[in-house]
């Protein structure tokens, strides 16, 4: 069996043999870079290993087994000893071990906080793939509900596919590890993060990142620093380190930092217009944090780490480079001025063409070695060992011999085709570099801190509630903005096990043809969800309360052009259609991206790094820097930063900070153009949502048995829903006026309080039993009225004076101890005010009498009240007579009118939207 001691892999029949405990391992040789004994100042070349194999067409390959300096075993196949340490984060410790659990990964590792418990781990392809310029890397990240004693929804009850939730972590957990990852490694690498335990009270993300980083330093993976990430909360006037989530219900600030001992790689936060000034104090907390975290974490690290692979780092031939720089260094220069992305695309991609058929296809040739400065060598066969020369034709005279001269043509060099584009790709952004140090001027001709012009128009889809088109430069951003009730809000299933409701959401679309591009559509990419977010958030400070705007608002952003940053766009446009779609926001917000060059020596700047305003796709492939600020002139409501180099400092962050808030105004100043410009009231197609207040001890019955009652009042008025909350609030959502009233009118007579002396009208007769009749006085409130009240006259029984479904007018004259209501007809007949007024003087009361002659006098007044069509029977006493629906319809072709009744708390929210 032939092993190739450079990559330490053996290819064997039967591996059992190698990993039999009472074996020795004796397959390592010291001078194998994987072995414990290696040292690279050995005097001696690595040798071949031969062990007898029986043939076979394919091989197993195993990665051989090595033991961690200074660890020694404890398991009988080798495994590393558990090792644990205490690292001090804020004003707590986080628990990491490792070599308790997956001790067949590359490395593993659980990190506790309080109760809360993060496992990760690192796992690597033993062969490496196909090179490209994208490291490999996938990360997974699982929030297990048994972490908090739950079980999953659903038929199946497990876990399933990722939540929004949980693939926003794992883009937290991936940006600042690849920056990390060194070139030219290919072996495809896994990290796999799952919460354990969770107690409600310590994020477990900023753990997953922390431990993310401590696995990759563990591993076998080559990486130049080790990561750690924390998470600031602002309490007050104080920073607050990895605050609990109690803490972050009262932080002004949710700032995500992470990034190495001396460098910050990626920031990710939402606040609530913080000023520049104190970003940038968090962020200088957040960076002294990791520092403490990574100096532990490297000190573990010497004591249970795994050697890198960096035998197996494969990189293109340096003089590849020069190669490329001389055929297509002038053609570059040009391709590289063209203003239009898509013609500037297709440029590079012919020129790319024409370099891999002379690298790869022709070969390569100096133009040294050109045809027209060839050597010219006598044509004789020539022994470079022996100066010998033999004549082809002729004969060697010792006088003079007679030579006939020849050109010999240099041998041409290939490449394979993978290097020839990766070093085309870094040379194109060397070239673009250089040409905005050198020249000062971008690919589109703009000055580094230029923004791109804008246009936006809003209305220009009529049945959507808002709309707006934004476009900046060559990107482009369709925002739609739908209203609708508590039906629409989006439900959120979390670890804690209270449904969260999200009554504001925009979801992001990137499809293939906003870059003229032929792609997959479907369900959205990572990078889609991840870009929604951050503009969700970077607009919810600005959105009214609840109370004083009921509606669910969803915002689509549809990006149908693309060449810079989408998602600020999405800001930009997503806010236009808020205004478009009558949301009385506070105030308006944009969004701008930054990118920088920092490295400036290197082409002949001053060595300062260079911040560009408003970046392209090309800057933002080719700089060292991508950070998008949301906000407006006085504050930043959201920001995020992915550094990809080392070296940025909080000076050189003040700076782009200071820079973007100058963009920002310039944009809000281009917004105000807007043409045509935001409507700024609802739309005659969005809905309506009428709020009103009832007694909480009544919700049920607007409710009933199963929902049958909420449904029946559903079926009846015409609205399209009507939403209950426990403490007796109602939201009635409808398409017209009349259908609001009518369900408004049931959902009172429902639940109103009934007093001695109120009338009721036209009410119904249900049913007839020996003792009298029960009348309905409103939908799903009865009351008895006995056989002695129905007339003045005696009866033998009820029919003779009433049957089943006839309507009269009765009054209530008592309420019982159980609420029972009893009911009089005779009370309301002629001339029977004094009959009862003198049988009640013969029996001493006289409080009948003064309820009867304040309901006479009442009763004119409730006659004259305006009556619905849709109202059937109407409720009227002095103390419920505000309840009574007193509103005028008043329908327009922009606008419905306003409702108000101040007394029992009732709103109808339509009209105009002003802004804050």
């Amino acid at each position: 069996m032939l092993a190739n001691p450079n990559s330490c892999r053996l290819h064997c029949p039967n591996p059992s043999q190698f990993l039999d405990p009472n074996r020795p391992k004796c397959f390592l040789f010291p001078n194998c870079p994987r072995s414990p004994c290696f040292s690279s100042k050995s005097k001696f070349c690595n040798l071949s290993l031969l062990l007898p194999r029986k043939t076979s067409k394919k091989g197993l390959g195993i990665r051989a087994l090595s033991e961690p300096g200074g660890v020694s075993s404890s398991g009988p196949q080798g495994y590393p000893q558990p090792y644990s340490v205490k690292i001090p984060v804020g004003d707590r410790h986080i628990l990491v071990e490792t070599g308790h659990i997956g001790r067949q990964a590359s490395a593993s590792v659980t990190v506790t906080d309080g109760e809360t418990i993060v496992y990760t781990s690192v796992c690597l392809a033993d062969t490496p793939s196909e090179p490209s310029d994208f490291f490999p890397l996938s990360v997974h990240y699982q929030e297990r509900f048994s972490a908090a004693g739950r079980t999953s929804g659903g038929f199946f009850k497990r876990e399933g596919r990722a939540k929004d939730h949980e693939v926003l972590i794992c883009r937290l957990i991936d940006r600042p590890l690849r920056p990390t990852m060194l070139n030219g490694f290919y072996h495809e690498t896994q990290i796999l993060s799952w919460v354990l335990s969770y107690d409600g009270l310590h994020s477990p993300d900023s753990l997953a990142v922390t431990a993310a980083g401590i696995a990759v330093a563990l591993s076998e993976v080559p990486n130049s620093k080790t990561v750690a990430g924390v998470r600031i909360g602002l309490l007050g006037d104080k920073f607050i380190v990895n605050p609990t989530t109690k803490e972050m219900e009262d932080s002004e600030l949710d700032l995500l930092v992470a990034g190495t001992d001396n460098a910050i790689l990626m920031i990710e936060g939402y606040c609530d217009f913080l000023t520049e000034e104190k970003l940038l104090q968090a962020v200088e907390v957040g960076q002294d944090a990791i520092r403490a975290i990574c100096n532990e974490v490297e000190a573990l690290v010497k004591k249970c780490g795994k050697p890198k692979m960096l035998d197996a780092i494969k990189l293109p031939p340096p003089e590849l480079y020069n190669h490329v720089e001389e055929i297509a260094g002038d053609e570059l220069v040009r391709a590289l001025q063209i203003k239009g992305k898509i013609p500037r695309r297709k440029a590079l991609l012919s020129l790319e063409g024409e370099v891999l058929t002379i690298l790869t296809e022709k070969g390569y040739v100096s133009k040294d070695a050109a045809p027209g400065g060839s050597e010219t060598i006598p044509d004789i066969f020539e022994d470079e060992e022996e100066d010998e020369e033999v004549v082809v034709d002729g004969e060697v005279d010792e006088g003079d011999v007679h030579i006939k001269p020849s050109s010999r043509k240099s041998t041409p060099l290939f490449f394979s085709e993978v290097d020839v584009k990766l070093v085309f790709k870094e040379v194109t952004s060397k070239f673009l570099r250089r040409r905005i140090v050198e020249g000062g001027r971008r690919s589109d001709g703009r000055t580094p801190d230029e923004i791109r012009p804008i246009n936006s128009k809003c209305g220009l889809l009529p049945r959507a509630h808002g709309s707006a088109l934004f476009t900046r430069g060559e990107t482009q951003s369709l925002a739609v903005v739908t209203l609708g009730d508590k039906q629409m809000a989006q439900r959120l299933d979390n670890l804690v096990g209270d449904d969260e409701w999200k009554r504001f959401y925009l979801q992001y679309t990137f499809p293939p043809s906003c870059v003229g591009e032929v792609g997959r559509t479907g369900a959205p990419s990572r990078r889609e969800i991840g870009h929604g977010m951050l503009a969700e958030r970077a607009l919810e400070p600005i959105l009214p309360s609840e109370d004083d705007f009921p509606y669910t608002i969803r915002v689509e952003s549809t990006i149908t052009e693309s060449n810079g940053s989408s998602s600020m766009a999405s800001v930009c446009g997503g806010c236009l259609a808020l205004q478009d779609a009558g949301v009385p926001i506070k105030s308006s917000i944009v969004g701008i991206a930054m990118g920088m060059v920092l490295e400036t020596e290197e082409f002949g700047g001053n060595g300062a790094p260079l911040i560009l305003s408003d970046i392209t796709g090309s800057e933002d492939a080719s700089g060292d820097m991508d950070f998008k600020v949301a906000g407006n002139e006085d504050g930043v409501t959201a920001f995020q930063m992915d550094i990809k180099v080392s070296g940025i400092t909080l000076p050189v962050m003040r700076e782009a900070l200071l820079q973007a808030k100058d963009g920002r105004k310039h944009i809000i100043a281009e917004m105000l153009k807007c043409s045509p410009p935001p409507s700024r009231s609802l739309s005659m197609y969005a809905p309506l949502i009428h709020i009103m207040k009832v007694n909480p001890d009544k919700v049920n019955l607007i409710i009933g048995s199963g929902g049958k009652k909420v449904k029946s009042i559903i079926e009846e008025s015409g609205v399209d829903a009507i939403d209950t909350q426990d403490d007796g609030i109602v939201k009635i959502t409808g398409r017209d006026l009349s259908s609001i009233e009518k369900s408004k009118a049931i959902i009172t007579n429902l639940t109103m309080v009934p007093s001695v002396g109120d009338i009721f009208r036209n009410c119904e007769i249900k049913s007839i039993v020996p003792y009298g009749v029960f009348v309905e006085i409103a939908p799903g409130r009865e009351g008895l009225c006995h056989i002695s009240e129905l007339t003045s006259e005696w009866l033998a029984k009820a029919e003779d004076a009433v049957k089943v479904g006839d309507h009269i007018d009765v009054k209530l004259i008592e309420v019982n101890e159980k609420g029972q209501l009893r009911l009089s007809r005779k009370a309301l007949l002629p001339d029977t005010g004094v009959e009862n007024a003198s049988a009640k003087q013969s029996t001493g009361d006289s409080n009948d009498v003064a309820s009867q002659e304040t309901s006479d006098k009442d009763s004119p007044k409730r006659e004259e009240l305006p009556q619905k069509k849709f109202i059937r029977r109407l409720v009227s006493t002095a103390k419920d007579r505000p309840n009574i629906n007193k509103d005028k319809t008043r329908k327009s072709n922009s606008k419905v009118a306003s409702s108000v009744s101040s007394k029992d708390e009732n709103t109808l929210v339509n009209g105009e939207a002003n802004i804050g």
